[in-house]
């Protein structure tokens, strides 16, 4: 009617052309979404659905050039029989001054990771993730092996965290490359040359050090909570961590002790290690005499253990308590001395240690750790009973009763 006005367009109808035009170049089962504010590809064949999220923002001004990205995944896609993540990896339709969204990047690869807590997020993937951001800042990295010398440089070669940091780096590149995020010419190297630094050699504390470490703490609440999270620690052999992970259970003869903690395999993606029953062995006294502390019973009528901070930061807590103490830098300059390094893990190799003294065989010790065999014998072969020297006191006892 004259006099009228029309409405106003609606600020999406961009959106309605673009999806048009996805529909006219690659067929009724191709789509786009928005999906926090970035564009997604969705494909649907028959009862087949694949959709990954494309390098950008949903937006009028980004539509031309996804629309060039789309055209060739899907000439990938139907020519050669590709999934549509792989024949997004292949199209290199996207100019190398294209912006990448890392911020919304790690966003979706932090959700592609469920099975890594908060804590490890942030001490383990959060620095190396920003680093390898930081390298498209000006000059664009021409490869994944320019991306990981660059992102990894903080790191002293060779070390437990630079392992770490290049292990979550790699997987972080390899996912964006697969998701079609990232071109393929940033897929991390097979290995990286590096300087390896000798594995630190672990103290095992002898039950006579630990019991003269357990009188020279102060008296109080605080310290009687520590001295019971360190009773249990040499008893049980249980990681730091895993002492906010200790549990009773209903077994067929009653009462058990069992830790919950899933502690991280490494290698498989989400492969954790299962809860399992403990096994003490006690420490004993000066006269070789077994000390009963009834850890067990005191856990049932809820003693109380030390507050170990956020989850994933138990050794941290309590390496933090032990370092305060004069009598354990005292254990550190005695274990410096004879080559080797003072942890709080010296008190589960103190474990180790007694339970192959006492004969027990590798794959139980193992077992009551909560570990594979593989990892005792890395990290705890030291500690297998060693037959080289009998046997060459015999040779010289042999040798000496024959010219005797």
């Amino acid at each position: 009617m004259r006099g009228m006005k029309r409405p106003p367009a609606s600020p999406d109808n961009w959106s309605k052309q673009f999806r048009r035009q996805v529909k006219l170049t690659c067929g009724d089962g191709w789509t786009v979404a928005n999906s926090r504010g970035r564009m997604r590809l969705e494909v649907r064949e028959g009862d087949n659905r694949e959709s990954i999220t494309l390098p950008y923002a949903w937006d009028e001004n980004d539509a031309l050039s996804a629309l060039k990205r789309i055209e060739q995944i899907f000439k990938r896609h139907a020519t050669q029989s590709l999934s549509l993540a792989a024949a997004a990896q292949g199209s290199s339709t996207a100019s190398s001054k294209q912006k990448i969204d890392f911020p919304a990047l790690f966003i979706e690869f932090r959700q592609f990771k469920p099975n890594v807590s908060d804590a490890t997020w942030k001490d383990k993937y959060a620095k190396v993730l920003a680093n390898a951001a930081d390298c498209f800042k000006g000059k664009t990295p021409k490869d994944g092996t320019d991306i990981c010398m660059k992102a990894l440089s903080q790191w002293k070669q060779g070390s437990r965290s630079r392992q770490l940091a290049r292990q979550n780096l790699y997987a972080f590149l390899k996912w964006g490359v697969q998701r079609g995020y990232l071109k393929a010419v940033y897929l991390p190297p097979p290995q990286i040359a590096e300087a390896l630094t000798p594995k630190r050699v672990g103290y095992a504390l002898s039950d006579s050090q630990i019991l003269q470490l357990l009188n020279s703490l102060p008296k109080g609440v605080v310290h009687d909570r520590w001295r019971f999270a360190i009773q249990i620690s040499c008893v049980y052999g249980v990681r730091p961590e895993g002492l906010r992970w200790l549990r009773i259970k209903n077994g067929p003869h009653g009462p058990e002790l069992w830790s919950v903690y899933r502690k991280s395999k490494g290698g498989r993606s989400g492969a954790r290690t299962e809860p399992r029953k403990l096994h003490p062995l006690l420490v004993r006294d000066l006269d070789g005499s077994p000390i009963d502390w009834n850890l067990q019973a005191r856990l049932q009528i809820g003693e109380e253990l030390p507050p170990l901070n956020r989850v994933g930061e138990g050794g941290h807590a309590l390496g933090k308590y032990l370092r305060r103490l004069p009598f354990w830098q005292q254990l550190k300059a005695q274990a410096q001395s004879e080559g080797e390094e003072l942890v709080p893990y010296g008190f589960r190799h103190r474990y180790s240690k007694a339970s192959h003294r006492a004969g027990l065989p590798i794959a139980n010790i193992a077992q009551a750790m909560g570990h594979t065999i593989q990892v005792h014998l890395i990290s705890y072969a030291r500690f297998t009973p060693d037959e080289t020297g009998p046997l060459y006191s015999r040779a010289n006892a042999a040798a000496l009763k024959a010219i005797g």
